[in-house]
């Protein structure tokens, strides 16, 4: 009997997926918070196809955008300051909702360094 659970429970839990529905997020408008320094910072950015406008304390950034598939992509600054800036992101989306997605990111070449946030949309289009 406990070989029978053990089997129907692992065929449940290897059905279940996360839902990733990512086609909603590649365009609007996106808000980001995180923590710098033990003080939340937010991030507004504007995603229109293969461009994105960032706006962040007084500051507006632009990257292009290069779609993976529907749910990852490189993110390139258009105007870099640095050699930090020059380095792509790559981020994937893991989960979607409604209004929201769980992401991970890293430069290109720099997997062992991935971050996770999530990203809540605030204008619908």
């Amino acid at each position: 009997m406990e070989f029978r659970s053990l089997i129907v429970i692992l065929l449940l839990t290897a059905c279940y997926s996360e839902e990733r529905n990512c086609l909603p997020f590649h365009e609007g408008t996106f808000e980001y918070a995180t923590v710098i320094n033990g003080e939340i910072k937010t991030s507004r950015f504007e995603r229109k196809e293969n461009f994105e406008i960032e706006y962040y304390e007084g500051k507006i950034d632009s990257a292009s955008i290069r779609w993976v598939n529907d749910c990852e992509c490189v993110l390139t600054k258009l105007n870099p300051v640095s050699n930090q800036d020059r380095k792509p992101l790559q981020m994937r989306i893991l989960t979607t909702q409604e209004a929201s997605y769980t992401f991970e990111f890293s430069y290109v070449g720099d997997a062992k360094n991935k971050q996770r946030g999530t990203i809540r949309k605030i204008i619908k289009k």
